[in-house]
């Protein structure tokens, strides 16, 4: 537990993460678009990342559809040299997650798991990060299914359509 959080606290900003969100929406700081993937840059400190919204979401409770009020949808991968990150893989799923929840990560029937803490799920380790990031590479989309605090199971489904250029991009901008 320990080294998850302090790999949170090093590795993420909760105030930047929730700032790289609306940043999305508002697209002062996206500096390239590729395909189904954007491109986000900022300074001080020096943070890149390439994120996508899903193109499908499906929420339930009970085993029955219901609709729900979610904030921003998003699949992040950052780089903030600052502080050593490089690709770490980063999902919001725009509610609170579950307490002791984690998130299913499948991309083309490869399973991984995310941790959560408040509305934010990520990989345990870098290197969990490193095998995400080079399955994403390889798949067409990749589904995230988790559990509100609330009890609705969310299914999110990502394109990775263009992630792999917007991947390099974002690496390249801060790159060391």
């Amino acid at each position: 537990m320990g080294s998850k959080l302090a790999r949170l606290i090093a590795g993420l900003s909760l105030a930047a993460l929730a700032a790289a969100a609306s940043a999305q929406e508002e697209s002062t700081n996206r500096v390239a678009a590729k395909t189904d993937w954007s491109v986000f840059v900022e300074d001080d400190p020096t943070e890149c990342w390439s994120v996508s919204a899903p193109k499908e979401t499906v929420n339930t409770r009970d085993g029955r559809v219901v609709a729900v009020r979610r904030g921003d949808i998003l699949l992040f991968v950052f780089f903030r040299p600052g502080a050593d990150v490089q690709g770490q893989v980063t999902f919001t799923g725009g509610y609170p997650f579950a307490n002791g929840s984690t998130v299913n990560l499948n991309i083309g029937g490869t399973e991984f798991e995310l941790f959560t803490e408040g509305e934010w799920a990520w990989p345990a380790t870098p290197a969990d990060d490193a095998k995400i990031i080079t399955a994403m590479k390889r798949g067409t989309d990749a589904i995230l299914t988790a559990r509100s605090s609330r009890g609705t199971t969310t299914k999110d489904t990502f394109s990775l359509l263009g992630f792999t250029a917007a991947f390099e991009d974002a690496e390249s901008r801060c790159a060391q």
